[in-house]
């Protein structure tokens, strides 16, 4: 909701196809070829008319515009997933690509760091876009730790067949982020958002974890920003 809401701030009408489920990558991830086909088949019967496809999630985008012509290889629906991956875009992909962030004024408080998810980062080579939107918030100093780039431990199926490995990823990565005194931290993927904040909740952390349009939204809405 919050990526709807800035993205309708920017004058752009989103529509919710209530139809969608998933674009099938835990399927696909874990080799159940059959079963991510199904799932990605109710994807491109979503979506197949869409004029562009906005997600605030970098490893689905990966998925459809990477991986989409392996799910649907020797399939009568190949030429339809293939339409796909020039109409799909990250969130701040999308806007960079539309010439967007010089419209976006916000303002944020404290010390704010960022957590650029693998799959945004890895796949989709997103290392600029984000920074170019969050730069725009002003009133906050952004922190970041010298390790860069690490990543969370999440990776979806990962974190579920190696479960200690994945829980020592996330402890290491989360210190990095407290060591360096923020006291919000931003990351760009539902994945990573819900891996940094378990493992904050388990250690009592203070530390607030948002996603980035959760975190763009509410710097757009600050009563200090002008109209």
């Amino acid at each position: 909701m919050d990526m709807v809401e800035v993205l309708e701030r920017l004058n752009y009408q989103v529509t919710y196809n209530p139809a969608q489920t998933c674009c099938g990558q835990p399927a696909f991830n874990a080799g159940h070829r059959e079963e991510a086909h199904s799932v990605a088949s109710c994807f491109l019967e979503a979506f197949k008319e869409a004029e562009c496809i906005v997600c605030p999630s970098g490893s689905c985008v990966a998925m459809v515009r990477k991986f989409f012509p392996q799910v649907f290889q020797s399939s009568k629906e190949l030429e339809i997933a293939k339409s796909l991956e020039s109409k799909v875009f990250e969130f701040t992909e999308f806007l960079v690509r539309e010439g967007k962030v010089n419209e976006l004024s916000g303002q944020a408080e404290g010390k704010v760091a960022f957590h650029n998810s693998c799959h945004a980062m890895r796949e989709l080579r997103l290392i600029d876009e984000p920074w170019a939107v969050l730069r725009k918030i002003e009133g906050c100093q952004w922190v970041q730790p010298e390790v860069e780039p690490t990543c969370c431990g999440f990776g979806g199926l990962f974190s579920v067949k190696f479960s200690p490995i994945s829980q020592t990823m996330a402890k290491t990565r989360l210190e990095q982020f407290v060591d360096c005194g923020a006291d919000t931290l931003v990351t760009n993927d539902p994945g990573c958002l819900q891996q940094l904040k378990t493992e904050a909740s388990s250690k009592s952390l203070g530390i607030d974890i948002l996603h980035l349009s959760q975190f763009l939204n509410r710097a757009l809405n600050h009563p200090g920003v002008r109209s």
